[in-house]
């Protein structure tokens, strides 16, 4: 069974990235994945910074992270837009992630490598978030990550959602959903 591994890019109270990637897993759970929801705010770490890593090595937290990152086959995250790029709690848990563990050979990126990930953003403005999407797009592959084609935006997110974090608009409904299927049937070609 194809394990996907869901989370956004904001540990916000009622953040509609939260809500969105809560929908995309429903899609790829119907497609016959396993997936595992996780809040990036249940996983605080510090700013990455070398020094402190030489010295105190990884936060549990980080630990935390990387195993369930090496435990699953597909990634679907969904980011907000920080002045057109990445925000930076999701930076810095790809940062952290990114660094190898005692006995791997750097640049190992043995949570990243093999691994296929489905992108989506939402934000009030008119893009949906598009810009910042594809800033992580350049960082996820350059990691070794592939990154299906397929991508979502859902613009003028305050209206976009009910009270219950639901899409209002059953083809945005499905076209997220769709982004979920269309990861857990990638991911299981890639790994067959």
């Amino acid at each position: 069974m194809t394990k996907i591994l869901a989370f956004a890019g904001s540990s916000r109270q009622g953040s509609f990235h939260k809500a969105l990637v809560k929908i995309a897993a429903q899609g790829a759970e119907a497609a016959g994945a396993e997936v595992t929801t996780i809040d990036l705010g249940e996983y605080p770490m510090p700013l990455y910074n070398q020094d402190l890593e030489a010295k105190e090595g990884f936060p549990e937290t980080v630990v935390a992270f990387k195993k369930l990152l090496k435990a699953h086959d597909g990634l679907l995250i969904a980011s907000p837009e920080y002045n057109s790029s990445i925000t930076p709690l999701l930076k810095n848990a790809i940062d952290w992630a990114s660094r190898p563990e005692e006995g791997e050979p750097p640049l190992s990126l043995t949570c990243f490598r093999g691994k296929v990930a489905a992108l989506m953003a939402t934000s009030p403005g008119g893009m949906g978030g598009l810009r910042g999407l594809a800033h992580v797009r350049d960082i996820l592959q350059n990691i070794g990550v592939t990154v299906i084609p397929q991508q979502k935006t859902i613009s003028g997110s305050y209206q976009a959602f009910d009270d219950q974090g639901n899409l209002t608009d059953s083809d945005q409904d499905a076209a997220i959903r769709d982004l979920g299927k269309a990861l857990v049937t990638v991911t299981a070609k890639l790994h067959s």
